[in-house]
């Protein structure tokens, strides 16, 4: 089981991207469409101060008949942050985001953001890990 450090590291070359409170939904959106990314952290004076996701845009937006391009992201944002630490496991991240109903975990580490996971992260190391397990598997009973 790997931890959130080397979780991380795997995703080499991805930068971590961040909206301001001032910004629009609509700039927020427009970030994340040019990334391919589900959310954002809210920033102010290097500190995280809330996240910003799809959900958010789809429950706080749209069905309020709210407009993306008047709204401040500040005014819908995520302020409880649920996040994990670098040597947290994938195990627990996922056990968090299903207890929280969440799909995004920033990773701090005295309130340093280091990066993000999403599900698909975590998703993707447990396949890599069951792979694993099952060709160590096959080669032990081939060799038996």
């Amino acid at each position: 089981m790997q931890t959130v450090r080397q979780l991380l590291e795997q995703k080499s070359g991805r930068v971590l991207v961040t909206v301001t409170p001032e910004s629009t939904v609509f700039q927020a959106l427009q970030v994340m469409a040019e990334h391919d990314i589900g959310a954002v952290l809210v920033m102010e004076g290097g500190e995280v101060v809330g996240i910003f996701s799809e959900r958010d845009y789809a429950r706080r937006i749209v069905l309020q008949g709210r407009t993306s391009a008047g709204t401040r992201i500040r005014e819908i944002m995520t302020s409880k942050v649920v996040y994990v630490t670098p040597e947290q496991n994938s195990d627990q991240c996922m056990a968090l985001m299903t207890e929280k109903h969440i799909r995004h975990l920033p990773v701090l580490e005295d309130k340093t953001v280091l990066g993000m996971l999403s599900i698909g992260d975590l998703v993707h190391a447990t396949i890599k890990e069951q792979e694993q397990v099952i060709n160590q598997l096959v080669h032990y009973i081939q060799s038996a």
